[in-house]
């Protein structure tokens, strides 16, 4: 079949079978392979030769690969690549879809049904993996038996990188409970993950047909019913974010469209009935970060004149908690997300108006400690709200310079001082290349101080990100001892709660 004629069978003429797709190479499909990767394919054409391209380069090689594309009925000339791929290459097998499906799984579920190999993976037809992606994350899966592997993955900008969920690819773990990992539900997309398919035939697990949030629910499902994860610093994939990739369905998608799906998913994980203390690091990803983070976010919050459809919408994620036996908020990793919980129980809308637009705009805040314990100032507020409780504050002290070195003094307070793990120099153009520097401790009393000795290197504060690891994947940045005050008689409700929050992540 020519292009030609291949264009010219779009809809009436091409021979689709009674579900409406017809495969290509389908006879090719074979267990002889190692690994499937999953591509859906819709209106892909600027950078799907890049993405296929880079599972045909794979150091694995490529006849190890069963790579299943299936093409959503694009209209641009995206079905005219694949089907020339296809013609060049017998395990690249494209479903190629009648009518658009209007989101990405339907075919995703279609290459789990057709995918045959003992592993599995999913890749969008826009991101593309690092040349030795596939074979570090089989060599970790084969060694170890694990159900599920996760590794690094880079965001690309057109104003730079930045590494995504770095709790999944701060160190090596393997045969990890799922549960052991803090934020082990985050950033659930289909970036850098392996896993078994018998695990997804056992649980029938599968994307759900919703416009948003499918691949969390389904990631979600992958992790609870995985025995046993790794993850690992290497095994790269990149998410295209630049300014040409265009608009993507998700931002396309209205907010509270959005809050509609995570709803759904929030009633998915509790017909689970998973034991209380998986249930509650499962559902505060859902009610602190999709429902307060993500809901009232100045970008788009700030700018709505109908305010009332947020705290509308935001209730109903809260009706939901009602019959849960606890108080969602005690796991709020954030003291100021349960500020503004708070705050909206109440009925103080305007404060949390004013609380959420200045927390985003204001870059020089100030804060106070008291007993070791750091507060952010709202200068706007009185009583209780005036001072929020921080996880960590970490001040930057003094700054040595000289022909032979660069001494970074500096004083970490919180909950995690006995955590810190390095400071961190990262290359903000390209995330790979960073440089973490050891330090010497003084523990005076319960304050920490930190001295840490740099060597002779240009690092321009343009090019590079300075900021403290802490709790093995968590960043710090740094403020200065001007907009730090010091109190010894103030009062927040935050310093049991917030370290009650953290243990349930630790």
């Amino acid at each position: 079949m020519t292009k030609a004629h291949f264009n010219s069978l779009y809809d009436q003429d091409f021979p689709y079978d009674k579900q409406g797709k017809f495969v290509k190479n389908k006879k090719s499909l074979s267990h002889n392979r190692i690994v499937t990767v999953v591509t859906p394919v819709y209106n892909a054409e600027k950078f799907l030769g890049k993405t296929i391209d880079s599972v045909i380069n794979q150091s694995l090689q490529f006849e190890n690969i069963e790579f299943i594309l299936v093409d959503d009925c694009s209209t641009d000339s995206s079905r005219t690549i694949l089907w020339d791929y296809a013609q060049r290459y017998d395990n690249i097998v494209v479903a190629f879809l009648k009518d658009n499906t209007g989101s990405p799984s339907t075919p995703r579920n279609i290459g789990i049904e057709l995918a045959t190999s003992e592993y599995i993976c999913f890749l969008d037809a826009d991101d593309w993996l690092k040349e030795d992606c596939l074979e570090n994350l089989l060599a970790i899966l084969t060694e170890t038996g694990d159900d599920y592997a996760v590794g690094k993955t880079i965001k690309e900008t057109s104003t730079g990188s930045k590494i995504v969920g770095e709790h999944q690819s701060c160190m090596e773990r393997r045969s990890a409970s799922p549960f052991s990992i803090p934020d082990m539900f985050h950033h659930m997309g289909s970036n850098a993950k392996i896993m078994k398919r018998q695990l997804l035939i056992d649980h029938n697990i599968r994307f759900p047909d919703m416009k948003y949030a499918e691949d969390k629910q389904f990631y979600m499902d992958v992790i609870i019913h995985s025995r046993t994860v790794s993850t690992t610093k290497h095994a790269i994939s990149y998410l295209n974010r630049l300014d040409e990739n265009g608009e993507s369905l998700t931002k396309q998608t209205d907010i509270f469209e959005k809050m509609d799906t995570n709803l759904k998913v929030i009633e998915h994980i509790k017909k689970k009935n998973l034991p209380i203390e998986q249930e509650k690091m499962v559902l505060n990803r859902l009610y602190e970060f999709d429902f307060i983070i993500q809901l009232f976010n100045p970008a788009h919050f700030a700018k709505s004149k109908n305010k009332e459809l947020y705290y509308a919408k935001f209730q109903e994620a809260l009706d939901t908690a009602k019959n849960l036996g606890y108080d969602i908020s005690e796991n709020f990793f954030y003291p100021l997300s349960k500020t503004v919980y708070q705050l909206f129980q109440q009925g103080k809308f305007s404060s949390i108006e004013k609380l959420v637009i200045w927390n985003k705009k204001e870059t020089k805040k100030q804060y106070i400690v008291k007993d070791n314990v750091p507060y952010m100032i709202v200068p706007f507020f009185k009583g209780t709200f005036r001072h929020i409780r921080v996880p960590m504050l970490a001040i930057s002290s003094n700054e040595h310079l000289s022909a032979k070195r660069n001494n970074l003094e500096f004083q970490v307070f919180g909950d995690y001082t006995h955590q810190v793990n390095g400071l961190v120099f990262r290359n903000k153009q390209n995330v790979i290349e960073e440089y973490i520097f050891d330090f010497e401790v003084e523990d005076d009393g319960g304050t920490i101080s930190f001295t840490a000795t740099i060597p002779i290197k240009a690092f321009p504060s343009s090019a590079f990100e300075k900021f403290i690891r802490f709790d093995s994947f968590r960043k710090l940045g740094f403020v200065q001892p001007e907009q730090v005050q010091y109190a010894t008689d103030i009062y927040s409700p935050y310093v049991k709660s917030s370290q009650s929050a953290n243990s349930q992540l630790l």
